[in-house]
């Protein structure tokens, strides 16, 4: 292994407990593969159990000897990170809306999706901070607005994160299983608030969009496009009912990883750039000697290179300022002071027109979830005064009869305090989560709008 050269996998394992096929051996699988790889950082979802965290862990110690297995949410977050490098430090950021408490089906609410990550230790890069997520996957890209606010609450969430962490001098990368392709809102706001690079698509330059008139096959939709989910060559997607956007392209692409030199400044022009030269899909293959693939997603890895930016050798600390060494010296506790006036550089931003597009759909959930909330609310009165009229009824029906009675009187208590919860505690709550991400996102579409009227005012 090199210094100068950084190579990461992001995999989401599919590993809920007693839900996930073939859980324990594939988990056992995945781990042999790790143990056997050359892998920097990984980033693996859906890793649930803290007993397969442990397997994982156990397994690749040798290689990867730092870990972090992130909490969230009732059930946990899903999400580890392993790293060559020593983690100097790590948090997680629960999302502030995950879908509903009465949606057990889907489950997001139960496990607290988030953004995770770490930070370590880089001989030549100083600090480097790496996000690990999972964002809300209800909605898919097609469904209707509603539907679609809580990751697009996420992506807003997750791009500010990533923001300030630039901002703070450190190195930036950004993997997981984010459920939107790429030319969705959410995507679009990860991107450009964050000022994020797709690492794909810088390694796989010139390649068209797909076409509904003339799609990929399934490989190409793996190889070129990198697919990661629902592909017909998984085996938990065969036979599956997908979307249509799924269909018509052999799959989507759900998993990425971005990455981000630090803001300047701090950074300056003898700062050195992580730049990717490789990305692929991986785990494509079935588990060894058996039917089943390693999980329902595709991995995908990335490898970056450690550069100066005008030449020169990147191992001599001679050439190279890092604006945020992993062990504070004196003379580089402020590395901008090395260059005279180094240019500040401007930020990608999110255009007025996608935060307007975003502003759509929580608007529309905002009134959805109002409505919701009202109808649960009468549903618990409903129930309350029925429940009361059955107590009281009760006197005069025959004595045989009691037993029916008790059980609607329990189901009526069970459904009253349900709606009530549901209606006015998470209701409530999500309203008034929309409502701060609403006027947030307002406020900053006025200012992008008065800096692009006043071109001059940064």
């Amino acid at each position: 292994m090199t210094d100068t050269r950084l190579r990461l996998l992001t995999f989401n394992c599919w590993g809920l407990k007693y839900v996930s096929k073939f859980r324990t051996e594939r988990v056992r699988a995945i781990a042999n593969v790790l143990a056997s790889s050359d892998y920097d950082i990984i980033t693996l979802q859906e890793l649930w159990v803290y007993a397969d965290f442990e397997y994982v862990r156990a397994v690749v110690s040798k290689k990867l000897p730092y870990a972090k297995f992130f909490y969230s949410g009732a059930l946990g977050a899903g999400l580890v990170i392993f790293s060559r490098f020593p983690i100097i430090a790590a948090t997680i950021h629960p999302y502030s809306l995950n879908g509903s408490p009465i949606d057990v089906v889907a489950g997001d609410w139960f496990v607290g999706k988030a953004a995770a990550s770490i930070v370590f230790a880089h001989p030549l890069l100083g600090q480097v901070q790496v996000f690990n997520t999972h964002l809300f996957a209800k909605g898919g890209d097609e469904g209707p607005e509603h539907q679609r606010a809580h990751r697009l609450v996420n992506a807003w969430e997750f791009a500010k994160l990533a923001r300030q962490a630039s901002g703070l001098g450190r190195y930036v990368i950004c993997a997981g299983d984010f459920n939107s392709v790429p030319w969705t809102l959410p995507m679009n706001i990860i991107r450009d608030h964050a000022g994020l690079t797709d690492a794909w698509v810088t390694t796989h330059p010139d390649v068209p969009d797909p076409s509904p008139t003339n799609p990929p096959t399934p490989h190409d939709a793996i190889r070129v496009h990198g697919v990661t989910a629902d592909s017909p060559l998984n085996s938990y997607s065969a036979g599956k009912r997908l979307e249509p956007l799924a269909r018509k392209f052999q799959g989507k692409r759900l998993d990425y990883v971005f990455y981000r030199q630090p803001a300047s400044p701090p950074a300056s022009g003898r700062t050195p750039i992580l730049r990717p030269v490789d990305t692929r899909v991986v785990l494509t293959e079935r588990v060894p000697g058996c039917p089943y693939s390693f999980s329902d997603h595709f991995g995908l890895e990335a490898t970056f290179v450690i550069e100066a930016q005008h030449g020169g050798d990147v191992t001599d600390s001679g050439n190279i300022d890092i604006p945020a060494p992993a062990t504070m010296r004196r003379e580089s506790s402020f590395v901008a002071a090395s260059q005279t006036n180094p240019e500040p550089a401007i930020d990608m931003d999110v255009s007025p027109e996608s935060i307007t597009q975003a502003l759509v759909s929580l608007t529309a959930r905002y009134r959805f979830a109002h409505s919701q909330g009202r109808l649960q609310v009468m549903i618990f009165f409903t129930s309350l005064f029925v429940l009361i009229g059955i107590i009281i009824a009760s006197a005069w029906f025959p004595f045989w009869l009691n037993p029916v009675f008790t059980i609607i009187s329990i189901a009526l208590a069970w459904l009253a305090t349900t709606m009530l919860y549901i209606g006015f505690v998470y209701g409530n709550w999500e309203v008034n989560a929309l409502t701060n991400i609403i006027e947030e996102l307002e406020l900053y579409r006025a200012a992008l709008q008065g800096r692009q009227s006043s071109p001059t005012i940064r």
